[in-house]
């Protein structure tokens, strides 16, 4: 086993992987400086077994992969496929999966659920992603999150020739460094942001709080629409004239449940 985690540190030692991306790309100096040094063979890689957060990703990895596969219909193909982009050697990834069909980039995440939105996960892991994409020549991503809050969200991000571009040249110039043996400076760039959906369909069948509130809509909703209907009258003629006597009114979509939690208030 120690001869097998020996071999697989040493084979990533000679290439930029995914998660590399993610710290050249980073804020962290420290993690910078420790990756170059890990790459030059200076240290050895840090030891995450004692690290809960990296082995609940581990841990929950099999069941995240799962849980996409049975919510989006879709299934993940190559897990834990390592691969090389074809012109630049030592540019790798070892992907969580790529899903079938679609060829996009399967990442599966554990989060903690302390703030969590699509937007700070997707910038967190927008590297890591679009590094991947690049190598695999993919046109899009999805990361499959398992949150400690007992959630799951998908995430779908596109590729971005701009950022791919501008962490391509990032990656050179780290890779330069490490053969050099200059340290590496960080480069503080802005990752793109998703798109992410502002509507969210949730079922609210077993709250009896939302089939309360559900009820009274229910009941109040001719004597609300009525005034209103009055004053949309008043507001907007009849095209055919007054002669007409045909008034129309069209009501609004009346709920909409949007990103966010939403909370018994009963």
């Amino acid at each position: 086993m120690v001869e097998h985690a020996t071999a697989i540190y040493s084979n990533r030692r000679r290439y930029i992987g995914g998660s590399d991306a993610r710290i050249i790309m980073g804020d962290d100096e420290t993690a910078l400086i420790r990756l170059w040094r890990e790459k030059r063979g200076e240290v050895e890689p840090e030891d995450l077994s004692g690290n809960l957060i990296a082995q609940l990703g581990l841990a929950t990895e099999a069941l995240n992969r799962h849980w996409y596969e049975r919510n989006s219909g879709q299934t993940v193909e190559c897990v834990q496929h390592r691969l090389f982009h074809p012109v630049l050697c030592w540019m790798g990834a070892t992907l969580d999966g790529i899903v079938g069909g679609s060829g996009a980039v399967f990442e599966a995440k554990f989060m903690l659920p302390w703030s969590f939105s699509e937007e700070a996960a997707a910038e967190k892991h927008m590297a890591q992603v679009q590094h991947n994409m690049w190598v695999t020549n993919a046109r899009a991503a999805v990361l499959s999150i398992i949150t400690g809050g007992g959630k799951w969200v998908e995430v779908k991000i596109a590729a971005d020739s701009l950022y791919q571009r501008l962490l391509l040249t990032a990656e050179k110039k780290f890779w330069r460094c490490v053969q050099s043996g200059e340290p590496p400076h960080l480069i503080n760039a802005e990752p793109p942001r998703p798109r992410i959906e502002a509507i969210r369909i949730v079922d609210m069948s077993s709250s009896n709080s939302w089939a309360e509130f559900a009820a009274l809509f229910r009941n109040t909703r001719t004597a609300f629409s009525r005034p209103r209907a009055g004053k949309e009258r008043a507001q907007k003629p009849d095209p055919g004239g007054c002669q007409g006597g045909h008034w129309a009114w069209r009501a609004r979509k009346a709920l909409e449940i949007r990103r966010g939690d939403i909370r018994s208030v009963g």
